[in-house]
């Protein structure tokens, strides 16, 4: 029987939506859980909570794609300082400064915050206070970088809310900057149990967005870092020409707005960005995993997915550790209109004995 063009498009699309399901599916029955999440939290609780993250992301990045990396960024970043706890939305208080006030979290995106807490609120108003902040943010993340091209998969759920954000030296102790090389890289998160395929794949999260030129310019200025192609490199002193510029550029240089492998390309072709990315081209232990994800899309999409899990399980707080936050940047203890509603539920009690 002849295979017309259209029908042939079909069973394409057909097999692609069932490798789609495959690998969501294998996820589930191939990554450990930590006790207390689970890939099915919110069955019943709040069932609807991935459709509306996933319903609204799909409007803030029709609007503003670039939205995807920062709230990508934004789960790194909680997760690698305190666990996957949600501490980095918190806003500072009287017991000091937070971690979005700490160097690293400077260049966090404002707008991811609101984003955040926009979804909590429409979660909230649909199931009431059941999901926590910290797992929005995981979704979201996911989310961002399925809708910008990326591959889907599934998140274990079920995380709590942190009660405090981390120290500024702990933050700082917990995030590599863009100017350490692969083996400082490495030894920092192997104590966080990833390996050199986590770790480059991870890295793979800077196929979009952008950077600032205070975290390059050392590679530009007084001399050119070696290791960086010429050509780009006279293109970034043209958008960064002095080491005091403040001004941005994609991170990606092939494709800034699709989540892809074009990031491992760049690198191949020493047209990484910061130190961080180029060295892992440079450095030997990590130089053929950077190559086989150049050269095989799919196989750095399957590691990141696996990486990306393990990552949004680090210590991670369960059962009745924590809170589920009424507002994802107010520790609930601080929430004066949570407080004030609690005490006049109180005194209704009181007056109906």
């Amino acid at each position: 029987m002849a295979i017309t063009a259209k029908s042939f498009t079909f069973l394409l699309i057909s097999s692609l939506f069932l490798v789609s399901c495959f690998c969501a599916k294998e996820a589930r029955d191939t990554f450990p859980v930590v006790n207390g999440l689970s890939w099915s939290f919110y069955d019943y609780s709040c069932p609807k909570a991935e459709s509306i993250i996933r319903k609204q992301l799909k409007k803030v990045f029709k609007n503003d794609i670039g939205q995807a990396a920062g709230l990508l960024r934004l789960h790194f970043h909680d997760c690698f300082v305190q666990g996957c706890d949600g501490s980095v939305l918190l806003d500072g208080s009287a017991s000091g400064p937070s971690e979005q006030d700490a160097p690293p979290n400077l260049t966090l995106r404002p707008k991811a915050f609101e984003i955040i807490d926009d979804l909590r609120e429409r979660i909230h108003k649909e199931c009431g206070r059941v999901v926590s902040c910290a797992d929005i943010a995981a979704i979201a993340a996911r989310d961002s970088v399925y809708l910008s091209g990326g591959p889907e998969y599934d998140v274990p759920l079920g995380r709590r809310d942190g009660l405090n954000f981390a120290t500024q030296n702990a933050t700082l102790a917990n995030l590599p900057p863009p100017t350490a090389n692969a083996s400082t890289i490495l030894r920092s998160l192997a104590a966080k149990n990833l390996d050199a395929t986590d770790v480059v794949a991870l890295s793979g999260g800077h196929t979009i967005g952008i950077g600032h030129c205070g975290s390059f310019t050392e590679r530009l200025y007084p001399t050119q870092d070696p290791t960086m192609e010429k050509t780009f490199a006279e293109d970034l002193k043209g958008i960064c020409p002095t080491n005091s510029s403040t001004n941005t550029t994609v991170l990606d240089i092939r494709s800034p707005n699709k989540f892809d492998n074009k990031y491992y390309v760049d690198l191949v072709n020493r047209q990484g960005l910061f130190t961080s990315d180029q060295d892992l081209y440079s450095y030997k232990k990590t130089r053929g995993i950077v190559t086989s994800f150049a050269e095989d899309e799919a196989l750095f999409f399957e590691k990141f997915v696996v990486a990306m899990i393990k990552m949004s399980q680090l210590s991670v707080l369960t059962g009745n550790q924590g809170e589920i936050r009424a507002n994802c940047s107010v520790r609930n203890s601080d929430n004066s209109y949570l407080v004030s509603e609690v005490e006049e539920d109180l005194e209704t009690k009181s007056e109906l004995r």
